[in-house]
């Protein structure tokens, strides 16, 4: 699932300790061209305030007419089935493009105890399959792995929630301060690691947690797994590399360096003489990056992250960055 809907469900457990009546809609099935995929979820209080989404926009207004009208009667079934845009006019209404078709669940939160559950794995770095009965509103947390997917047959609801992304970076210059922006604004989880003390000065806690000790330290001690990416930015070799020793035979679905492609060859003969398998070399993005003719701080962090996201979305890498030293 997307860790934007994790806020979602973080809000939904304050409102519920807080004696706030809360509906959860989730996104179940979806056909033609629909705005949010099937798990997108949203969270609507009793006073009309909402977070998340599962539509452009008018679909969310649509929800909160419902509670205001009275169409969510405080004693009406435990969870109901919603469909937007079954014709072309309703479709057209909601702003579901191409004649789109949207089913949600609309679920009332009681005990808010397995959402408190379901956050305390994710953070534990689990991934939990969360089932539905659409009858009875029973939830039931189990464990998934990263290979499900969401599933809804009609009568039971199994979606997949995972921790959040995370990146962990290897120096603290100035490039790592704008990849750590422009990570947070994607909802990553942003790590630092620079055991030089000259570049500590001038970070915030908001921009990111720093892992004490050496590079190599650091990738075991954050337990690094299949929802982790590790760039090596500081470009001296001796932490960089020691850095891609431990990364590159982690299970990390990105590992990156800073350089020139001339550079990156030579890292890739250093890391083949320091007894690294050819299999785990073959993973080391380098340069890294699109290619989007970038040469700021700035536009190389979005060229980093762009690389980043889409391997993180499956989506397959067509152009390499072509890169001048330092670039």
């Amino acid at each position: 699932m997307d860790s934007v809907d994790l806020n979602v469900l973080r809000s939904v457990l304050e409102w519920r300790r807080a004696g706030q009546r809360v509906v959860l809609y989730s996104v179940v099935q979806t056909w033609g061209t629909a705005p949010r995929a099937p798990g997108a979820m949203l969270a609507l209080r009793e006073d009309g305030v909402v977070i998340g989404s599962v539509s452009g926009g008018c679909v969310e207004d649509d929800l909160i007419a419902r509670l205001h009208d009275g169409r969510i009667p405080a004693d009406g079934p435990p969870v109901q089935l919603i469909t937007y845009g079954v014709s072309r006019e309703e479709a057209a209404r909601f702003g579901l493009p191409c004649g789109g078709t949207l089913r949600l669940t609309e679920e009332r939160v009681g005990d808010p105890a397995w959402v408190a559950e379901l956050l305390a794995r994710c953070e534990a770095h689990e991934i939990v399959a969360r089932s539905l009965d659409i009858a009875t509103g029973e939830v039931v947390l189990q464990p998934a792995s990263k290979t499900d997917t969401l599933r809804f047959d009609g009568q039971t609801l199994r979606a997949i929630y995972g921790p959040r992304w995370r990146l962990l970076l290897i120096g603290a210059g100035q490039l790592s301060r704008y990849v750590a922006e422009m990570a947070r604004l994607l909802d990553f989880e942003v790590l630092i690691c620079d055991p030089r003390s000259e570049f500590v000065y001038g970070w915030e806690a908001q921009h990111g947690r720093f892992v004490s000790g050496m590079p190599d330290e650091a990738v075991l001690n954050i337990q690094t797994d299949e929802r982790t990416a590790i760039v090596a930015l500081t470009h001296d070799p001796r932490l960089d590399d020691m850095a891609l020793l431990t990364a590159l035979d982690s299970r990390a679905f990105y590992v990156g360096a800073l350089g020139s492609r001339v550079n990156s060859q030579k890292r890739r003969e250093n890391l083949a003489q320091l007894g690294l398998s050819p299999q785990a070399i073959e993973r080391l993005h380098g340069p890294i990056g699109l290619h989007i003719g970038s040469h700021s701080p700035a536009e190389i962090a979005l060229s980093l992250m762009a690389e980043i996201v889409a391997i993180k979305n499956g989506v397959e890498l067509k152009q390499k960055k072509t890169l001048r030293e330092g670039a």
